[in-house]
């Protein structure tokens, strides 16, 4: 390829911002040239390394801001210490067809069994597949809200909100709401019902969540929404916090 030629072909992948493929294109050229393949080949070769990069680059974004407090993925989920958890079934749902279906996953169980993890590594999985993920507390999310509605940009963060491919509500239930939260917590669940998903994870029963709530009827309606056509997934094996720290004080006793 002559110079002149060359330029215009760097310009031109400067004005469609092709980045990568600018930084591979003498490599590919030469590889080309020496291997003597098609047209065609070096073109897919040279594309395919800038989809990828795109695709890592996007996939890397989705994770930053999906707002995980840690990063845990499904790999370092110990499910030798969860007795009872269906591993395929987790694995299914990593898969990320629950969202497709629009369908909802609640982890029931105390706290230390890995409800955190379980649902971080789902939300990193479906980042990985190309939906657009937020994780936050129940009691950060409600707070946000009324701090939103206080500002007058409610309707805005609902929407944000709404828009979610998949929202993680974490630790839901170990700070009661304020009526006011629970109000506007109830109205991002009612606008995502049957139209986004959403993982909970919970240390309550749903007999108990009117002491979260406070309103029977408001309690009634959210559960009715949320449970329908949800996975709910009861983690009810021993705590990992527990069992780490009895582990560590036997470990310091005296001999």
């Amino acid at each position: 390829m002559n110079a002149g030629m060359s330029a215009l072909l760097l310009d031109n992948m400067k004005t469609l911002k092709l980045s990568t493929m600018i930084k591979n294109l003498e490599a590919q050229l030469r590889q080309a040239r020496e291997s003597k393949i098609s047209y065609e080949e070096f073109l897919l070769n040279l594309t395919e390394i800038e989809v990828q990069v795109r695709k890592e680059n996007g996939r890397k974004k989705r994770i930053k801001d999906g707002g995980f407090p840690l990063l845990k993925p499904l790999e370092m989920f110990d499910f030798e210490s969860a007795p009872g958890l269906d591993v395929r079934f987790v694995r299914e749902l990593s898969t990320g067809t629950f969202i497709e279906e629009k369908r909802n996953v609640i982890f029931l169980g105390k706290s230390g069994t890995g409800k955190t993890h379980l649902s971080t590594a789902l939300g990193m999985e479906a980042c990985t597949a190309g939906y657009r993920t937020r994780f936050v507390t129940g009691c950060g999310l409600a707070n946000e809200l009324i701090e939103a509605r206080d500002e007058k940009k409610l309707i805005r963060v609902i929407k944000r909100y709404s828009g979610y491919d998949l929202l993680v509500i974490d630790e839901l239930g170990y700070v009661p709401f304020s009526k006011e939260g629970a109000q506007l917590l109830f109205q991002v669940l009612a606008e995502r019902h049957e139209k986004k998903s959403v993982i909970i994870t919970t240390n309550m029963g749903f007999g108990d969540w009117t002491q979260i709530f406070g309103d029977p009827n408001l309690t009634g309606a959210l559960l009715d929404r949320i449970t329908h056509k949800a996975h709910v997934i009861n983690c009810n094996w021993e705590s990992y916090r527990l069992k780490e720290t009895l582990k560590s004080k036997r470990g310091k006793k005296c001999k």
